[in-house]
């Protein structure tokens, strides 16, 4: 096995810096394109359970569009082959003591690369 090739590597460090400023600036359609679009895609949340697409698309909707930016922490950005990767990375909102952590399994398809499960947390301090 292969752990981190630097093309794929670099690949998803890329990938994960889309997500990231999709993610802060809320362009849903980007953070939906990056999701896998199956009934089987999990996202485990800070309050939420997210089981498949429509109920994550859903979530993506309805959440406040303000208060979304952050600073990373500890990122970990692994890949094993060409086609799995793992990210890990905690973030701190301003005014917050409290540090949240959120990990993602990244698969390529044909389109591109998607996450396939997620899980976001807060551990309160």
């Amino acid at each position: 096995m292969d752990i981190n090739l630097p093309e794929i590597h670099a690949e998803m460090c890329a990938v994960f810096a889309r997500y990231e400023d999709a993610l802060v600036n809320n362009k849903v359609d980007v953070l939906d394109e990056l999701f896998w679009p199956s009934e089987f895609t999990v996202r485990y949340g800070a309050g939420e359970n997210l089981r498949g697409i429509e109920a994550i698309r859903a979530f993506r909707l309805a959440r406040p569009s303000t208060g979304l930016a952050r600073t990373l922490d500890h990122t970990v950005i692994t890949t094993f082959g060409r086609d799995f990767a793992t990210t890990s990375t905690e973030f701190h909102r301003r005014g917050s003591s409290n540090i949240g952590r959120q990990q993602q399994t990244w698969v390529r398809f044909a389109e591109g690369w998607r996450v396939v499960a997620a899980h976001v947390s807060v551990l309160i301090v």
